[in-house]
């Protein structure tokens, strides 16, 4: 296997390097006006640590692959086109009228709860650029009133004077008969044919969701629309930096849905998020390959903080209507949690509570955090870690960035000390406190919403700055175990390096199981097995035109489900692929309600009230290499390594400096075990193991960190 994966953040850029059976980290600064430079440099970095020119690299390569926050900045910036729609005739106002909760959507729940300032966002599309054509589909896909082609034209071309850029057909029930939209797409390129300069992107609800729906159909659609330039010429620039490098194979782009495809086969709005996701493949692939168990993922990056769930057996959980920035949309996305809170987080004081906050503010790479000596001028995480003595100045990222506490120590005086009337270094002891607090909270939240109990997971921590803060989350969490994956600091290009190439398609479907009124089970196979073929066409197609054998292409069944009409609804894998008898109906009822009943504990369920199938998916995919995980369990002895230096650091709770050992990546041997308080410095991350916790390296590079008090189990069994 040889192959590049990069995950390109906020603030650093990470690639993986897999050439056979050597592995390679690499990280540099992301260069958002140009990200194929931030790429030059970590692939340069990366080829000169395994004795390679970059040039041969890129020939001689099986893959290159692309994770990037590009999508979500853009987003958060609204920096984008402006984009039309087209809906049907009485439906103009859907977008804008949005749900009755359409005030709340992507805001924290105190903020939710402040009815007295809501306010709706401002939709992407402004009300001057919607138009309606006069047409009508029923809710079972029957053409009730036909498309006009002069109505449309007329429309379309009041968009076009008012200035779109892009525009959106999103028609009623477009999902049960796409024919309408079309229609209209063809009316658009005759007028406007793509070859000319005059042509425009038009995007249909119908092709980008498959889900009932109007409004967060046309939402998808929107910011589909609204993501389509940027993403388009900032792929087009990497595909062409590599081109000029000598990679002649197509470059391939991770979705937010676990899979990735080819950058002519991926929409922008599969790219939300794509790289924190792909860290949740790496642990789910960490998860099943060492049996671990529950697996909860912590990625601390520079910018953000990722949360996700990967429950025994790898089965992922979706969100069936993600939030993306202020708006519901409909597209099958791994659920993830973000918290605006990383290395480059700035810390302010908050005038109303009194007391520090961080984030969701970050300082980014440029200018970075006040250490950098880059022009920043506002604290962040990172000068809180410096100043308390965690990072050593001359050493971090692998020497490449020379940190200068001076600065970090007047960043925190100027904003803090006066209103806390607390010295630099106890400021940085709040901003510490209060980071660690702040995603702790976080995990527990999201493990209680989606049925999970602390104590049974383990925290697969990476990230940058993932091992620094660890401890201080896990201790607030509750968690006893840790681990560090190999490649902790680019795991999510590791995971990006892992992941298949997979095209998901789904429908809205009205099947019910079991009906409790009439005590019948469903019978009707040919309909739901027809679903099931359509879905699995179109995936086949999908990869067979990236250049896939159509015998190689596997599919994967999924269907939401619930009981009755609980508004909790429940993704589950199946084993097989078409339901032909009582017997499957049976069988998929019993899968059901086991991870029902794991979930949310047993005798839960509710089978009286009903099961019913809302969504009907096709995970189509290809097999193919995969990074592989050796055993987290070490059977010899372990011994106390030797100390590179001492030096005196900070800890939260502890009133005085400690002088403290501190190691170098030497100390991350499997016959070492180092115990808190301690220092480890490596090449792309520091560990900060705090009092009563303790390290035990495995062979491949993956570290347990475990809480001593928790654990009294043999160090060769750490997940016992």
């Amino acid at each position: 296997m040889k192959r590049i994966s990069v995950d390109i953040g906020g603030t650093f850029t990470d690639c993986f390097f897999a050439w056979n059976e050597h592995y390679i980290e690499s990280k540099a600064l992301t260069t958002h006006h140009n990200l194929a430079l931030g790429f030059n440099a970590a692939l340069e970095n990366a080829c000169s640590l395994a004795g390679l020119s970059r040039k041969d690299v890129l020939q001689e390569v099986d893959s290159v692959r692309y994770a990037t926050t590009l999508g979500t900045n853009a987003l958060i910036e609204a920096k984008g086109p402006r984009v039309g729609a087209i809906v049907t005739h009485g439906f103009e106002d859907t977008i804008h009228i949005s749900r009755s909760k359409g005030y709340g959507a992507g805001l924290d729940p105190q903020k939710q709860g402040d009815m007295a300032d809501a306010e709706r966002p401002t939709p992407l599309v402004p009300r001057n650029l919607v138009r309606a054509v006069k047409e009508r589909v029923d809710s079972v896909g029957d053409v009730l009133v036909a498309v006009q082609p002069d109505d449309v034209r007329k429309q379309v071309r009041e968009l076009v004077d008012n200035g779109a850029e892009a525009i959106v057909v999103a028609l009623t029930n477009a999902t049960e008969n796409g024919s309408h939209e079309q229609e209209i797409l063809e009316v658009i390129l005759d007028d406007y044919p793509a070859h000319e300069l005059g042509s425009i992107p038009v995007l249909l609800s119908s092709q980008v969701s498959g889900r009932k729906g109007e409004y967060v159909r046309a939402n998808s659609t929107i910011i589909d629309a609204f993501l389509h330039q940027t993403m388009f010429h900032a792929l087009n620039q990497l595909s062409a930096n590599l081109r000029e490098a000598g990679y002649e194979k197509p470059m391939l782009v991770i979705h937010n849905s676990g899979g990735m495809a080819q950058s002519n086969s991926t929409d922008a709005l599969q790219t939300i998020h794509s790289g924190p996701i792909a860290g949740v493949g790496g642990a789910q692939h960490l998860s099943e390959s060492t049996g671990i168990g529950d697996v909860v993922s912590m990625d601390m990056g520079g910018t953000s903080f990722d949360i996700g769930l990967v429950p025994e057996g790898g089965v992922q959980h979706y969100d069936f209507q993600p939030t993306i920035g202020r708006w519901l949309v409909s597209v099958p996305m791994v659920h993830l949690n973000t918290l605006g809170a990383g290395g480059g987080s700035i810390a302010s004081y908050d005038r109303i509570h009194k007391s520090v906050s961080v984030g969701p503010e970050s300082a980014g790479s440029d200018p970075g955090p006040a250490c950098y000596d880059r022009g920043g001028l506002s604290p962040t995480v990172t000068d809180a870690d410096l100043l308390l003595g965690y990072l050593d100045p001359d050493n971090y990222a692998n020497g490449f960035i020379k940190l200068n506490p001076k600065r970090s120590r007047f960043a925190i005086e100027e904003a803090l000390c006066d209103e806390l009337d607390l010295e630099p270094v106890d400021a940085a002891k709040v901003i510490k406190r209060t980071v660690d607090e702040q995603m702790a909270i976080g995990i527990e939240m999201e493990l209680r919403s989606r049925g999970g109990t602390v104590e049974d997971y383990t925290m697969v921590a990476y990230g940058g700055n993932g091992p620094l803060h660890a401890c201080g989350i896990a201790a607030r969490a509750g968690i006893s175990r840790i681990l560090f994956p190999p490649f902790a600091s680019v795991f999510s290009a590791l995971g990006a390096g892992n992941l298949k190439p997979l095209h998901i398609h789904e429908r809205s479907s009205y099947v019910v199981l079991y009906d409790p009124i009439t005590r019948s089970l469903f019978d009707e196979y040919e309909r739901l097995n027809g679903y099931i073929e359509e879905l699995e066409l179109r995936g086949r197609e999908d990869l067979v035109r990236q250049g896939y054998a159509s015998d190689e292409v596997k599919h994967r069944l999924e269907m939401d489900m619930r009981y009755g009409n609980q508004l909790v609804t429940t993704a589950v894998t199946f084993k097989i692929n078409r339901i032909d008898s009582v017997g499957d109906v049976l069988s998929v009822i019993r899968k059901f309600s086991d991870i029902y009943g794991d979930r949310y504990g047993q005798g839960t369920q509710a089978p009286e009230a009903g099961v019913r199938v809302q969504t009907v998916r096709v995970a189509s995919y290809i097999e193919g290499e995969v990074v592989r995980f050796d055993d987290l369990e070490y059977g010899g002895d372990r011994t106390v390594p030797e100390s590179v230096e001492h030096r005196e650091v900070h800890f939260v709770g502890e009133d005085e400096a400690l002088e403290t050992p501190i190691y170098d990546a030497g100390a991350l041997h499997e016959n070492y075990v180092v115990h808190g308080p301690a220092v480890i410095t490596t090449e792309n991350t520091t560990y900060l193991v705090e009092r009563g916790w303790r390290v035990e390296p495995t062979p491949q590079g993956a570290v347990w960190l475990l809480n001593e008090s928790a654990s009294q189990g043999s160090p060769s069994s750490p997940i016992e």
